[in-house]
C-alpha cells in the first residue's frame, strides 16, 4: 500500500513537473513573442519617425527655396546699406541681410527683376502713358497679398480696360521701382520685380504715390508693414504686365 502511495506521489511530482515545465516554455514563449512584438512596433515607430524627419526637412528646404532662393547681397551689387532698413534697428552695425534673389538681374539702383513673359513692339519712352496690370505682396512678411492681378474688367457698357492701372512714364507719380522696371519692357511682357525699401513707397507710406491697393483688405495689408516700427522686412514683391504704351495725344 505504502508502494503504491509513493508510486502515486511520483507521478503527481513528475506530472506537475510536466506542467511546470510546459508553462514556463509557454511564458517564454509569449515573452518571445511580446518582444518580437515590441521590435517590430519599435522598428516601425523608427521607421516612422525618420521618413517623416525626411519630409520634413524637404519640406523646410522647399520653403527655404521657395521664399529666399539666395543668399545676402554684398555691398557692390548695388547702391544700398548692407542690412535691411529696420526702424527698431536704426544706428546698428547689424540686422537682416539684404537678400539677392537666384536667377534675377539686379540693378545698380538695387531693384532685382525676372522676365516672366517677353513682350512684343517698342519700350515706353518719358512722357507715354503706360497702361499695366499688377499685383503686390509683402514678400519680406509672410508673402501676404495686398493687390491681385487679372481682376475682372469693366462690362459691356465700359471701357474693357477701366480697371487698368495707367501712368506716365517719368511724371513721378509712382514709386521709382515701378519708373525703372517699365522703362524697358515691352507691350505684352510680364516682368516680377523685388523692390527694396529705398525704391518703395516714401516714408513707408502708400498713400503718397502709385499703384495703391484697389480693396481695403489690400490697404490693411500693406499698411500693416509699412506703417510697422518694428523688426520688419519691408521688402516687396510686385508682377507687372504691360498692357498698353499709348504715344501723347500731341506727339512727342
Amino acid at each position: 500500500m505504502l508502494k503504491q502511495l509513493n508510486y502515486s506521489s511520483a507521478r503527481l511530482q513528475r506530472a506537475g513537473a510536466r506542467a511546470s515545465t510546459r508553462r514556463c516554455q509557454t511564458v517564454s514563449h509569449r515573452a518571445v513573442c511580446v518582444k518580437a512584438s515590441m521590435d517590430m512596433e519599435a522598428e516601425r515607430s523608427s521607421s516612422s519617425i525618420s521618413n517623416r524627419r525626411e519630409l520634413l526637412a524637404c519640406a523646410a528646404l522647399a520653403v527655404a527655396a521657395g521664399l529666399a532662393a539666395a543668399g545676402p547681397a554684398h555691398a557692390d551689387d548695388a547702391n544700398l546699406s548692407k542690412f535691411e532698413p529696420m526702424d527698431a534697428l536704426k544706428g546698428k552695425d547689424y540686422g537682416k541681410p539684404r537678400m539677392k534673389v537666384k536667377d534675377y538681374v539686379t540693378t545698380p539702383s538695387g531693384l532685382q527683376y525676372q522676365d516672366i513673359k517677353e513682350g512684343n513692339g517698342a519700350s515706353p519712352q518719358p512722357g507715354d502713358t503706360v497702361v499695366i496690370d499688377w499685383d503686390g505682396y509683402t514678400i519680406g512678411y509672410y508673402g501676404r497679398p495686398f493687390e491681385a492681378r487679372n481682376k475682372p474688367k469693366g462690362s459691356s457698357f465700359n471701357d474693357d480696360n477701366k480697371d487698368f492701372y495707367r501712368f506716365v512714364l517719368g511724371e513721378g507719380k509712382v514709386i521709382p521701382a515701378f519708373e525703372e522696371a517699365v522703362a524697358d519692357m515691352k507691350p505684352g511682357g510680364i516682368r516680377r520685380i523685388i523692390v527694396p525699401v529705398e525704391l518703395g513707397y516714401p516714408e513707408d507710406n502708400w498713400r503718397k504715390l502709385g499703384p495703391k491697393p484697389s480693396t481695403f483688405a489690400g490697404d490693411r495689408a500693406l499698411d500693416f508693414v509699412l506703417a510697422n516700427r518694428g523688426m520688419i522686412d519691408k521688402t516687396l514683391l510686385f508682377d507687372l504686365e504691360l498692357v498698353r504704351v499709348d504715344a501723347p495725344k500731341g506727339g512727342r
